[in-house]
């Protein structure tokens, strides 16, 4: 008998073999370990303390923004900033800034109070403006506020003097910001002489600087700015060199004192300089950095992660993990018995040696395990300061220039499809995978605040709904399948990830807006298409002989469309129904409002029922002969194909230039709702009429297009942070490549979620019916004292 030798496979193959989803994500899992462990090791080194973050360090985005090291700044208004000291004075706070130094810090006490001043400031009962030469101060008595400026030109027996008055005073200023030298770099020679003399004259304050320590005030000590020489005169001798000759001298005694040395405000300076003053660019900066230091922690802005504590976990949060620990054990001592059995059994000598390998069906309690573990990682990224966090950043090119990477990978990874027919499995799965990264592209970037692209936007989650709509029309028609256990199995694959991520990361329903409307409106189409009489192809193969199954059609749709409308006239009577307990939960924010879920209901409200509309006149047009996707040809005539592709194009133009022409986003998404087919139709009519086009599909977007659900639901937690206002940090100062990681770790992640839900499933909604209410009524049992502690009932 010969025997068959196989080639060696080449390093080039093997390699090739490796680049799979599996090994893809046991990458994912290796970097997760590597960015924990360089984390822990930041926050061994220079603490947890996003404050010194926003204080120490930062760079210029490319709006010339100011984005400070690892935390998000906010940008307050003179609103917000009232807002912050008027909540502060309510819970009796004294709202005292002073400012000790030199011209500089003169400019940037005047800017502070400009922001904090209004048109108010003109009653005297009101508020006082005391101008004193040299020294200022600014009251304001009703938000218990006191601001002062102490003239000081150098570490003098003035400034020694302030401080140690401050010490002894009862009530000593909340934030005190010196900085002074300016001036002696100016008229005096920097020798060694000169500086020793400087730090003699810093050490005096280090005494009364850690008393005021001690009594919760903070003591910022703000590093001289570099200057642009060129918009000096020539007789003025300021350089740079001496400049970080104080500035190191500085450092040096203050790091052994309790003062916060501000070594961000010479960075913002550096990056706008001006001459002896500084500009109004780095005077903003400056001032916002004060406001986010001094309130955040006391107000609840999602995008000012600087200096804020994160919130605390609660009791559900620690019940859920551990119920993720218990399966974690039970998983590993399952593995750990089988192990020691095939130990044992090798060992008593009934291993054979040609026994095939068992292959276990895979576990619920390891699929739970492993969801457990992703939820930890969940919880780290976002609902801690573990990892860092900055602000989004929004630019023409970095919106567009991704979206046309995204589209031209797209194309390389094109392929054969199965079928032939108009939006087949293939497509639409492509369709939502293209559209759910161009939503992450807008999502990362920020580009809501450009009308034209939030309406493209939207038009893609309103093609979303209607796909949901043709599609599960499709089904019921060709299966006739409206049983409990297809409505379950839907609804926890819509809902699975949403549900644990609102018992794991403390958040409402609602924070998934997306998923809550899909669910209700799937649910409501079931409902409507299971009522009898049923439709669906077997009951009206025949139209000649029964012809009023299609009237039912039309009367169902008509049904729904009547329920939209009605729910639509009366916004009151609409959260009447809504707001009703125990299901309120499911339909109000955070913030015990539901008024986000008036507005996503209200703009995609006929967007299934275009849908269903649609996949009633694609069936009708099959069943009459209208078009043809049985082979590889086009679906209409020469000259009916170049009509449909001309109007498609004219469809498409329309709404573009209508993103382009209105006005303001509350007239746009009026009007969204009722224009919102056009594009979406005219999208799959030059999709579909091509032949060569429809028999076609991008493999990466199909992919994709798998995973939408867990990458809409996973994206504000591991992708981007604070709520969807920034994004997650991994690789400080350095966001191309932090994007490129943190994007890699999300979509493997997601996929890893999507294949954990699948191994659930079946467990959790079975074949049998009887089943499915028993499991459902479990689940309501485990909801319910959830429910009672929340004040759902």
């Amino acid at each position: 008998m010969a025997i068959v030798s196989y080639p060696k496979k080449t390093s080039a193959e093997w390699f090739i073999e490796q680049l799979n989803v599996e090994n893809a994500k046991l990458l994912a899992f290796v970097l997760v370990l590597g960015f924990i462990g360089y984390h822990g090791i930041l926050h061994l080194r220079y603490g947890p303390d996003s404050c010194t973050w926003l204080l120490t360090s930062g760079r210029y985005k490319g709006d010339h923004e100011w984005q400070p090291y690892g935390c998000m700044l906010h940008k307050y208004s003179k609103t917000d900033a009232r807002r912050c000291l008027r909540y502060l004075a309510f819970w009796g706070k004294y709202n005292s800034f002073a400012f000790i130094g030199d011209s500089r810090l003169e400019q940037l006490y005047e800017y502070f109070i400009g922001v904090l001043k209004t048109r108010s400031d003109l009653d005297s009962s009101y508020s006082t403006i005391d101008h004193r030469m040299p020294n200022y101060t600014y009251v304001d008595s009703k938000l218990k506020l006191f601001v002062t400026f102490i003239w000081s030109n150098d570490v003098s027996k003035t400034m020694v003097d302030q401080f140690r008055a401050w010490q002894r005073s009862n009530r000593p200023p909340s934030v005190i910001v010196a900085s002074t030298g300016l001036q002696l770099v100016k008229n005096r020679n920097t020798t060694d002489v000169i500086l020793e003399e400087y730090k003699r004259n810093l050490t005096q304050l280090v005494q009364p600087i850690d008393a005021l320590a001690s009594r919760g005030t903070q003591v910022l000590w703000k590093l001289l700015e570099p200057v642009d020489t060129t918009l000096i005169k020539d007789d003025v001798k300021i350089n740079n060199h001496d400049i970080d000759a104080y500035n190191s001298a500085a450092m040096e005694i203050l790091r052994h004192s309790e003062a916060r040395v501000w070594g961000a405000a010479r960075l913002v300076a550096a990056g706008s300089a001006g001459g002896e003053t500084l500009t109004r660019t780095a005077l903003r900066h400056c001032a916002q950095i004060l406001l986010n230091m001094f309130c955040n922690d006391h107000m609840n802005f999602n995008d000012g992660s600087c200096c804020a504590q994160p919130e605390s976990y609660t009791q559900l949060q620690m019940l859920t993990f551990a119920l993720f620990l218990l399966c974690a054990v039970a998983a590993s001592l399952r593995y750990i018995w089988r192990w020691s059995q095939n130990i044992k059994q090798k060992m008593d000598g009934y291993a054979l040696v040609n026994q095939p390998t068992v292959v276990h069906p895979p576990s619920p309690v390891l699929a739970l395990a492993k969801l457990g573990m992703i939820m930890a990682y969940f919880y780290l990224c976002d609902r801690t300061n573990f990892f860092m966090k900055e602000n989004k950043y929004y630019s023409e090119w970095s919106f567009w220039l991704p979206v046309g990477y995204v589209f031209a990978l797209g194309l390389f990874f094109t392929d054969d499809s199965r079928s032939s027919r108009v939006l087949h499995r293939n497509q639409t799965d492509e369709w939502k995978g293209w559209m759910q990264l161009v939503i992450l592209v807008y999502q990362v970037t920020g580009a809501s605040k450009v009308l034209p692209i939030y309406m493209l936007v939207r038009a893609l989650v309103s093609a979303y709904l209607f796909l949901t709509g043709y599609g599960h029309f499709y089904y019921t028609w060709k299966t006739g399948d409206t049983g409990l256990v297809r409505y379950f199995r839907v609804i926890f694959r819509l809902n699975f990830l949403t549900v644990v991520l609102c018992l794991t990361m403390n958040r409402p329903y609602q924070f998934y807006s997306f998923i809550p409307l899909v669910s209700f409106w799937y649910t409501l189409v079931f409902v409507i298409f299971a009522l009898p009489p049923h439709i669906t192809q077997s009951s009206s193969h025949t139209v000649e002989s029964k012809p009023y199954q299609y009237l039912y059609i039309a009367l169902k749709i008509m049904g729904l469309l009547t329920i939209v409308t009605v729910l639509y006239m009366s916004e009151v009577f609409f959260q009447k129904i809504f707001v009703t307990r125990p299901w309120k939960a499911l339909f109000v924010n955070s913030d015990d409002d539901i008024h986000q879920w008036w507005f996503m209901w209200k703009q995609d409200r006929y967007s299934m029922a275009y849908g269903i509309i649609f996949a009633t006149a694609y069936l009708l047009a099959q069943r009459y002969n209208l078009l043809d996707d049985n082979n590889h040809s086009n679906l209409f005539t020469p000259g009916l194909s170049l009509t449909a592709t001309l109007l498609a194009f004219i469809g498409i133009g329309t709404y573009v230039t209508f993103t382009f022409l209105c006005n303001n986003t509350f007239d746009c998404n009026e009007i969204h709702s009722y224009v919102a087919f056009l594009p979406i139709v005219s999208y799959i009519i030059l999709r579909n009429v091509s032949g060569a086009l429809r028999t076609k599909h991008s493999n990466l977007f199909a992919w994709f297009g798998t995973i939408t659900l867990e990458l809409f639901a996973s994206q504000s937690h591991i992708w981007l942070a604070a709520d969807t206002h920034g994004v997650l940090v991994l690789i400080p100062s350095a966001p191309i490549l932090n994007l490129i990681l943190t994007s890699y770790i999300f979509i493997f992640t997601a996929h890893e979620i999507h294949k954990l839900t699948s191994i659930i499933l079946p467990y959790a909604v079975p074949d049998d019916w009887r089943l499915v209410l028993r499991n459902f009524a479990i689940f309501l049992a485990i909801l319910v004292p959830i429910g009672i502690h929340d004040g759902m009932f």
